[in-house]
């Protein structure tokens, strides 16, 4: 389906003034711990600065991880818009089937809306345990964990407990959660294609694994700053937004350092609170930030573990270019300008050296130490030459993953795993190439050394499904 635009501005028509925004840019393009791959900065309704960093591009799905849990609640909020689901209920009261497995107290007392905020009187997170309890129903391997507290007086980030509400969705309306979002929520907001990872069960994960453009993640901010209205149309039951994005439960601990986290402001349903305005939040950077007293909204995709830097850097200097209208074309252009053009610089390399070029055709990689530690089931790697160029093999369990080498600049694959690769050798003896996983936030360097036929593999930022790379992409078939 066509995707219609997001309505645009000059960032200064909407109060915005445009050397915050670059101030903001250098920021984060110095901070050595952030790798940003897109921005979004909407006001007043309009889009008023986008880029993405190259090779990352507006149309292709970046998996969103935990900001996935924005938009399951935003299902949950339709469905009991509907009438099928209430937040009062017992969890258990959605499951019969378990009714006899459930004799804890507490885990029968758990209400819905305990499993939205993270309140299910689990003093930490469960997910290994309710896997172990039950590999093959995590509702039930939830259901079975006797909650150390009463419901509702605890905050544990929890994933079984959104991955049982994205559970209640799906059995009440009978769907999985993207199916029934498409004529709901997708196709109103003007969302195009996204994808959504599944377990052994069939059921879309809820908790994370969700693949969306940045752009659908700024339209879904939008809706909750316009309280669930769009283009005239209600979309989300009226009072969802000030439900969801209030606090719920307390999770700060009283400290200094606790008041200037974002993670200690409170938790609404499956919403953050934040030191400003309240937020949708996925590992490694993928934000939804919302800001009511400056109407705006700021979507990133990121790959980073300094999640608070980021956010230190937007209200250090996006904050306060939030202002009144003004009249600064020349500004305005000038950040057009920056923003068409970011990239991500590629990683360095040589080319194929001539005179060890016989060398390091057709050689062969076993994993340094024996075992790949950060990818175990990568164990081999070759390097080859033919009329196209250099070509780095990635054996793992039997699968090949051939990406090309030694070329300047990315080399961008868009095949059924979108990949770009940069980097080649860093001398006679030694191949070391980054391959970015164009759906993800992730990279993975590899780096072979000829004299002992050797490689190491490394994630800088580690992939938390732990998929194969011939699985580091968006799911094909469940959009």
């Amino acid at each position: 389906m066509s995707v219609r635009p997001l309505p645009s501005s000059d960032p200064a028509a909407q109060g915005v003034d445009a050397a915050g925004v670059h101030a903001f840019l250098d920021a984060l393009e110095a901070a050595p711990g952030i790798e940003p791959h897109s921005l979004m900065i909407l006001r007043h309704g309009r889009l008023v600065a986008s880029g993405w960093w190259g090779p990352y591009t507006a149309g292709r799905p970046h998996l969103l991880y935990s900001l996935s849990k924005s938009f399951t609640a935003t299902a949950a909020a339709i469905a009991a818009g509907e009438g099928l689901l209430r937040l009062d209920d017992p969890v258990i009261s959605y499951f019969p089937e378990f009714e006899a497995d459930i004799t804890d107290p507490r885990g029968r007392a758990m209400l819905v809306r305990h499993v939205a905020s993270m309140s299910s009187g689990h003093e930490a997170e469960t997910l290994s345990r309710a896997l172990a309890a039950d590999p093959a129903d995590m509702v039930r391997g939830f259901l079975l964990l006797p909650p150390e507290r009463d419901p509702g007086t605890v905050f544990a980030y929890n994933q079984p407990t959104t991955y049982s509400l994205a559970a209640i969705v799906q059995r009440v309306t009978g769907r999985p959660l993207t199916e029934y979002l498409r004529p709901r929520l997708l196709d109103p907001l003007g969302i195009g294609e996204v994808a959504w990872l599944r377990d052994r069960s069939g059921r879309e994960l809820g908790y994370s694994g969700l693949h969306a453009t940045t752009d659908a993640v700024a339209r879904l901010g939008q809706l909750y700053l316009q309280d669930g209205v769009w283009e005239g149309e209600r979309l989300l039951p009226e009072g969802w937004v000030a439900e969801a994005t209030r606090p719920h439960i307390g999770n700060g601990d009283g400290t200094p350092e606790g008041a200037r986290s974002d993670w200690q402001q409170g938790y609404g349903l499956q919403f953050w609170r934040s030191r400003h305005g309240y937020r949708g939040d996925g590992a490694y950077g993928q934000f939804c930030l919302v800001l009511p007293e400056h109407d705006a909204v700021i979507a990133t995709t990121a790959a980073t573990e300094e999640m608070q830097l980021l956010l230190d850097l937007v209200w250090r200097h996006l904050l306060p270019a939030f202002g009144p209208p003004a009249d600064r074309r020349d500004a305005d252009r000038a950040l057009r300008e920056r923003m068409a053009g970011l990239a991500l610089p590629p990683s360095p390399g040589k080319p194929a050296p001539p005179e060890r070029a016989r060398d390091w055709a057709g050689a062969a990689f076993t994993p340094y130490g024996g075992t790949c530690t950060e990818q175990p089931g990568l164990t081999g790697v070759t390097v080859t030459s033919g009329a196209d160029g250099w070509t780095l093999r990635l054996t793992e369990d039997g699968h090949r993953l051939d990406v090309p080498v030694g070329q300047a600049g990315w080399t961008v694959t868009d095949g059924p795993l979108p990949t770009a690769v940069s980097g080649g050798w860093a001398d006679a003896d030694t191949l070391a190439v980054d391959i970015r996983f164009l759906e993800t936030p992730h990279r993975l360097s590899v780096t072979c050394s000829l004299p002992d036929g050797t490689f190491t593999a490394r994630w800088p930022t580690t992939p938390l499904h732990s998929p194969p790379l011939r699985a580091m992409r968006a799911p094909r078939g469940s959009a």
